[in-house]
């Protein structure tokens, strides 16, 4: 294992103080780090120090696929690091998304290959699909998922804006009226939208009680986006606040945003995403409405599995990635956890000594540690929390 260097980036919407105080930097940051990238993707290549150097781990793997990766990785995924980690530190709302799924990445980065990549038309930047599992390390709010739509009609019903009854008259129908409720929202007039938008906020004061974490958050919404009418599509789907440990998994076609908290995040490296809301990026509706999955999702919350004592993981149906979660204490002191292919490890918490039979190497809190593919599980010990991302264990 070797000490592995992320790359911070400073998208807007992050905050300035949680990975700087999870790193042991002065906070708040001078300005706002969203995400710490964990990994070998192209965007923000993590590091490797070699002598007086640093390396990118994209360089070490292009020189030895095979043994960084092992031989069933190297070759399902072309030589790639099928998977990036990331800390997640939202302080104001993410835009709405999805992602595609395998066959949809590759088919649109054939048809798209020719475009620039900064294109405001361009969705698909590279032919790989993008499903992503968060784990909450702050109480996280987040959107994931369609509710019931009958539900969600009876509260656009409740805020007593005329405008809206198509769009509630379609989601009265169920699953089925989705598409229809979906693309009349964000198809709405862009002349109009303010005034939708305000008429709706002033709808969410006549709420009734039960209805209450509907009118926040569309009040919320306005806040950030007071002429997008994202905000009236986040009232279609489920509200989700996870505790610490809580995970939520977005599998291709889910509608998402992340709205407020902390996590570490892991997800196949791709850049597809498609926008369908509260963003000032472009939102190619009639792709994201292609890539959707209209169902609704009754839990989006992924329980966690023990592993081992002092060992949990999320599980999860792609072969990209798994993630582990170790706790080490006064009563457990050393597990081993069983990984596939190379391994990143983060210590998000304490001190943590990371041996995977070939160099040992200790982390405190936001430090990272990378090695290559191994036969053996990988020792952890000493006292702290730390979360360990590997391939996923269906790789042949």
């Amino acid at each position: 294992m070797e000490l592995l260097t992320g790359r911070i980036r400073d998208y807007a919407w992050g905050s300035r103080t949680v990975i700087a105080q999870l790193q042991g930097r002065p906070a708040p940051a001078p300005g706002p780090e969203a995400e710490l990238w964990l990994g070998a993707h192209p965007g923000a290549p993590s590091q490797v120090r070699r002598g007086a150097a640093l390396v990118g781990l994209p360089e070490l793997i292009d020189q030895d696929p095979v043994g960084w990766l092992g031989e069933p990785t190297a070759t399902r995924f072309d030589g790639r690091l099928p998977y990036l980690m990331k800390v997640l530190a939202a302080e104001t709302p993410l835009s709405l998304q999805a992602h595609p799924d395998a066959a949809q990445a590759r088919a649109g980065y054939a048809a798209q290959s020719k475009l620039p990549a900064t294109s405001a038309g361009r969705n698909y930047v590279d032919p790989h699909h993008k499903p992503e599992l968060l784990v909450a390390l702050s109480e996280f709010d987040a959107l994931c998922g369609f509710r019931v739509p009958q539900l969600s009609a009876e509260v656009l019903a409740a805020l007593g804006v005329d405008e809206l009854e198509p769009v509630t008259k379609a989601l009265r129908v169920g699953p089925d009226g989705l598409p229809e409720a979906l693309e009349r929202l964000l198809r709405w007039p862009r002349p109009q939208r303010p005034a939708l938008v305000a008429a709706a906020v002033a709808g969410a004061d006549r709420l009734p009680t039960r209805y209450a974490a509907d009118g926040a958050l569309l009040r919320r919404l306005a806040g950030h986006y007071p002429a997008d009418p994202g905000v009236l599509v986040a009232l279609l789907l489920n509200q989700v606040t996870l505790a610490p440990g809580e995970a939520i998994w977005m599998p291709a076609g889910n509608l998402h945003a992340y709205l407020r908290g902390a996590g570490v995040e892991i997800m196949a490296a791709s850049d597809n995403v498609l926008r369908g809301g509260l963003t000032p990026k472009h939102v190619d509706v009639a792709e994201l409405l292609r890539v959707l999955r209209f169902e609704v999702l009754d839990d989006p919350v992924v329980r966690v599995q023990p592993v081992a004592s002092g060992v949990v993981t999320w599980p999860v149906p792609v072969a990209e990635f798994a993630l582990h979660r170790v706790v080490l204490d006064a009563d457990v002191r050393r597990v081993s956890v069983p990984v596939e292919g190379p391994r990143v490890v983060l210590c998000v918490a304490g001190e943590v000594t990371v041996d995977d039979d070939v160099a040992a190497v200790s982390v405190r809190a936001g430090q990272a540690a990378v090695g290559p593919a191994g036969g053996t599980p990988l020792a952890l010990s000493g006292t702290g929390t730390a979360f360990v991302a590997s391939v996923g264990p269906s790789i042949e």
